[in-house]
């Protein structure tokens, strides 16, 4: 099915709620309406690892019991969510996309899953991620048309949300694993500040994100919102600041368009689309500012210019042993890509990482340096609409089968919240849009996506 957001109507939550209160709607029909959905799409999209139907059932028929005594226990009490395969799950195995784990069972949740069920959620089932979370692809295919890639690594589980299956599941990002995978399934995700909903088991990389993939911005915040509440954030951070409600439309008075590495990659149907949403936001009088209005912001684009190399030197030295465990327990069985990931990690030295540490913290200064300028920031979620299946695109040493996260690497260097809007449609497919806030500013970036998306039309090229 191509893309048309004119006509598309994705899964969502928030607005069965009253029909739950009421009595003419529960949440054990809303999980069948899923199922059906699952069964009908799953064979082609392939975005599930393992559905628990006999665990999600119970769970809904809980639910459904608690709505009709008039008491939920959040406002995600019976909302089917897709948990991405990295992430442990107590009833499910964890496999984390390679063979070398098939059938793991760890019996323990992570800290967002023991969240989930706190507040009530059917964790229906775990969605397919890319092999370890990197870059070598599941079976998954784009919803929108099977020849292309969902993106990953989160790539089940913006498929489940492309596909209509759940209203919400949850990913992770490192460099680009949430937003960029999000853009091409016409999602609403957020990849959230740094450290502002607790990783659990995932604190050995120093820039992992969990984040939220939904197909609106009400269910996207309210599940980000509920797992902070119980969970909160990483140790040692003081977790998601805000409201139970995503905030307002609030205009913003300006927006600066973030180029970085993703500029020059852009095709130009993408790019010819996403200046119409510039014009579009002009139009509505806001103040669109580029590199060349302030040095500030020339400085920023040069401090993040080499986020991908960046990323892909520290997740590499940050993984290692991992993988250096992996091999001696197995012997072979990683991807060609992660052996090349590998093989740059064996080549740097403490001082190498130091480094790359040093040049992180200045680009994270660079980026608080232009904060008085703007309201936030905009750029494109994607270098274009999702790659077809056999894309072997190449930087740095890495091979992306799932798209270049040329427009992903930079917030994650920056650890600043980012959410994508899916605005566009380039050649029957989604590109993503996103708006882009200094850390801990998450609520407030609501407010502006809620404007954003109830003022620009969306873009078909």
């Amino acid at each position: 099915m191509s893309y048309d957001p004119a006509s598309f109507r994705p899964c969502t939550f928030h607005d069965a709620v009253p029909r739950f209160l009421e009595g003419g709607d529960t949440p054990r029909a809303f999980l069948e309406r899923c199922l059906e959905v699952i069964a009908a799409r799953e064979p082609v999209v392939q975005a599930w690892v393992t559905i628990n139907e006999a665990g999600a059932r119970a769970a809904a028929d809980a639910a459904t019991a608690r709505y009709k005594a008039g008491r939920p226990l959040s406002t995600i009490d019976g909302m089917p969510i897709g948990i991405k395969d990295m992430l442990q799950t107590k009833d499910m195995p964890t496999e984390q996309g390679t063979p070398l784990l098939k059938g793991v069972q760890t019996k323990t949740d992570s800290a967002s899953v023991v969240a989930l069920r706190q507040a009530g959620a059917v964790v229906l089932g775990k969605t397919v991620t890319t092999e370890l979370g990197m870059s070598h692809p599941g079976p998954t295919t784009n919803p929108f048309n099977p020849d292309h890639t969902p993106g990953g690594s989160s790539s089940g589980s913006a498929a489940v949300i492309g596909a209509s299956m759940v209203p919400a599941a949850l990913g992770t990002q490192v460099v680009g694993s949430v937003i960029r995978p999000a853009g091409f399934c016409a999602n609403t995700a957020i990849k959230p500040t740094f450290g502002a909903i607790n990783r659990g088991e995932r604190l050995g990389f120093s820039q992992s994100h969990i984040g939220v993939h939904a197909g609106c911005l009400q269910d996207m915040w309210a599940v980000a919102f509920e797992i902070s509440q119980r969970a909160g954030g990483d140790p040692g951070h003081p977790g998601l600041y805000g409201e139970l409600a995503p905030r307002p439309p609030a205009k913003p008075r300006a927006l600066i368009v973030m180029e970085a590495e993703g500029w020059a990659e852009t095709d130009g149907r993408t790019m010819a689309a996403f200046e119409q949403v510039l014009g579009q936001l002009r139009d509505a009088g806001v103040t669109i500012l580029r590199r060349t209005d302030s040095p500030l912001i020339e400085r920023f684009e040069q401090a993040i210019g080499g986020s991908l190399a960046l990323s892909r030197d520290l997740c590499g030295y940050e993984m290692r042993w991992t993988l250096e465990n992996l091999i001696e327990r197995f012997g072979s069985g990683l991807s060609d890509s992660m052996m090349a990931r590998l093989e740059l990690a064996r080549a740097m030295s403490v001082d190498d990482y130091r480094l790359a540490l040093l040049q992180r913290e200045e680009a994270k200064r660079a980026f608080a340096a232009i904060d008085g300028l703007a309201d936030g920031l905009i750029s494109l979620s994607s270098v274009g609409p999702a790659p077809l299946m056999a894309n072997k695109a190449k930087d740095s040493g890495v091979t992306h089968t799932t798209g270049l996260p040329a427009f992903n690497a930079a917030t994650s260097v920056l650890g600043c919240p980012a959410i994508t809007l899916p605005l566009l449609a380039v050649g029957g497919l989604p590109v993503g849009v996103q708006v882009i806030g200094q850390p801990h500013t998450d609520a407030a970036l609501t407010g502006t996506a809620a404007w954003v998306t109830a003022r620009i039309a969306p873009v078909v090229a």
